[in-house]
């Protein structure tokens, strides 16, 4: 268990912990000579059972005592006999009730030097300020460091609180938050800190975040004991591997699984204000926000009005001043702008937020679904409030899920899960039935609109019917389509079951006029040009009209402006089926003898052939692909 102590300054925190540990966690020579705790102190006892953060009491360096606060499992407030609660108490208790710690006790120091009358009254005065922050349930132990009353009774109590507390779980991605960083000869860059959560191993690589250096772990101390494994719940050095120099490192990083590298400077959540302020907090105050062990400005946008009441809550978006590590479920605590003072704190939400729509219905609703502690009913509604899809490998990755339990999640709320890459996309299976149904919809409309038209272009009837999905998503959807029969495939032409290219009755009756100038020269019939001066019809239009003809199999373009009848080709890929069966190969000089006219027209209907597929060109050969003549 890590124990994190609290309270005003003098207040005997650092010789609380000495008693209990036999160790002064006042390293640093200037702490020494002044008797007072500048930053962050460590303990152990008990082998290791017992892990104590010793954190400053002064008001100018609440920051340090917010980045040992992280990651602790119990909360030890140490309050003076003869002082009794003072600023720093009141500041220090009400960031445990904001980072939602619940397990703690009262540590009431210096009974020695007190009437016993002062005892009675300190500890009334401590049970009041407990209520206030709903933390009764804290016991109060009567203590002195100096002469001993009282050490081994808290002793005794925190190991059966430590044999209380429940193992954390340890299936999610590792997240450890840094507090301390230094060298030591011959080891390198060892960095200490509370690990939030998952488990690693000498040997894995890991990553330095926001940085996004990728490290090697090469040595593990967990809870001050050399070990193979560290894991969430407990305080770890580690000695990275690398390419890594102490001044690259800071308090407020992390070493995590490469896979939860997500540094972020937007992130929505839920903000208490604390009810002891003074005044409203308004829209886009200035502030510190303490996230894990780092301490950054930041502005706060109100998303449900312009100000925020003491004592009261509201969805908020933090802007950051620079890119941090942070995960939905982290706590936050919030300082006025020249930090100073606590004014509130929260929980994040969402890590991936939206840049726009931040205040609507829809976007709220959401939110609060995410501040319930079943993630089902927030990805349920994502996926009606998101008909392109919800990415869920962003979701999965935010919240540190463990790969089981996302998809035990998603086969619960029977989501369709398409893999895009490494991304994989989530639709609701109503939203998916739905986009099915759009698809055939827009592939009718089509048919109506140009009946000459064999079928809708794949990219065409994606901008008509989701031009949100991805074209892997809808790709997905098409081959759903297909295989249940709804949609039929064309070459690159996508139809309805029974739709077949029709002309319409003035384009049928044009077409009647032309056919015959087609007809009358089958193997080398007029090309545009020639049907344009001959009808007086203007070129551009007969050379739409033979595109019309040729898209419902009437006509085939052999080449350029060159167009034959459907009974033409038909015939001449008999021939050149007889040539290849007769000869070895088709030929053009033999292809011209069979039809007259020039050789060229033979080249040119014997490399349609090719170009189609029937056949494959070898030098001057022509080869059939198939034994048996296509049907045209």
């Amino acid at each position: 268990m890590i124990v994190g102590t609290a309270g005003h300054i003098d207040h005997g925190k650092t010789t609380l912990v000495k008693a209990l540990t036999g160790v002064d966690c006042d390293r640093l020579k200037e702490e020494k000579a002044r008797g007072i705790t500048l930053d962050l102190g460590y303990a152990y006892a008990d082998g290791g059972t017992l892990g104590f953060v010793d954190v400053p009491g002064h008001e100018r360096l609440v920051h340090n005592m917010l980045a040992g606060a992280t990651g602790i499992d119990f909360v030890l407030l140490v309050v003076a006999a003869d002082d009794g609660p003072m600023p720093q108490t009141r500041e220090h208790l009400a960031i445990v009730s904001l980072l939602g710690l619940t397990r703690g006790a009262v540590a009431l120091t210096k009974v020695d030097v007190v009437a016993p009358e002062r005892r009675a009254a300190a500890h009334a005065e401590v049970a009041a300020l407990l209520a206030e922050f709903a933390l009764g349930s804290f016991p109060v132990d009567e203590v002195s460091a100096q002469t001993g009353e009282g050490v081994d009774a808290l002793h005794t109590a925190l190991a059966a609180a430590a044999a209380q507390t429940p193992t954390p779980a340890s299936d999610g991605g590792f997240r450890l938050a840094i507090d301390r960083c230094f060298t030591l000869p011959g080891v390198g860059v060892v960095v200490t800190g509370a690990a939030h959560a998952g488990q690693v191993r000498v040997g894995d690589t890991v990553c330095l975040s926001p940085p996004g250096r990728k490290l090697r772990v090469r040595g593990l101390h967990a809870q001050d004991k050399p070990s193979e494994t560290g894991h969430a719940g407990q305080r770890l050095a580690i000695n990275l591997a690398g390419d890594l120099e102490k001044n690259e490192v800071s308090r407020g990083m992390w070493v995590l699984a490469p896979d939860l590298h997500l540094p972020v400077q937007r992130v929505q959540g839920r903000l208490r204000l604390l009810a002891g302020e003074a005044a409203p907090l308004k829209h886009w105050t200035s502030v510190h926000c303490h996230l894990g062990a780092e301490d950054v400005l930041a502005r706060v946008a109100l998303l449900e009005g312009e100000s925020l009441a003491p004592g009261d809550d509201m969805f908020v978006e933090l802007l950051l001043e620079r890119p941090v590590g942070a995960l939905r479920g982290d706590r936050f605590i919030l300082r006025d702008q020249c930090a100073t003072r606590s004014l509130g704190g929260g929980v994040l939400l969402d890590v991936l937020p939206p840049t726009r729509h931040k205040r609507k219905p829809e976007r709220l609703a959401y939110l609060a679904a995410l501040a319930e502690s079943d993630p089902a009913p927030a990805l349920a509604l994502a996926l009606t409030q998101r008909p392109s899809g919800v990415d869920l490998t962003a979701e999965t990755r935010q919240a540190n899920w463990p790969e089981a339990r996302a998809e035990a999640l998603w086969q619960s709320l029977d989501l369709v899960v398409v893999a895009e890459g490494e991304r994989r996309v989530g639709f609701a299976r109503e939203v998916w039935t739905t986009l099915g149904e759009r698809v055939i919809a827009a592939a009718a409309a089509e048919h109506e609109r140009a009946p000459d038209m064999p079928g809708v272009e794949r990219d065409r009837l994606r901008r008509l019917s989701a031009p949100g999905l991805s074209r892997v998503v809808f790709d997905r959807l098409l081959s759903e389509l297909t295989d249940l029969g709804a949609l039929e495939t064309q070459g690159a032409w996508l139809r309805l079951p029974g739709h077949r290219a029709e002309l319409s009755a003035t384009d049928r009756e044009f077409w009647l006029t032309l056919k015959p100038l087609i007809d009358a020269a089958p193997y080398n019939p007029p090309r545009v040009r020639d049907i344009a001066r001959s009808t007086g019809v203007a070129e551009d239009r007969v050379r739409r009209m033979l595109k019309s003809v040729a898209r419902v199999g009437e006509v085939y373009p052999v080449a350029h402006d060159h167009y034959f009848s459907a009974v033409a080709v038909s015939d001449l890929a008999a021939r050149v089926a007889s040539l290849h069966h007769a000869q070895g190969a088709a030929r053009a000089a033999p292809l011209r003898d069979e039809i007259g006219g020039g050789r060229k027209v033979a080249i040119h209907i014997l490399e349609f052939f090719d170009r189609v597929g029937y056949t494959r060109r070898v030098r001057d050969d022509h080869l059939l692909r198939d034994a048996e003549p296509r049907q045209w």
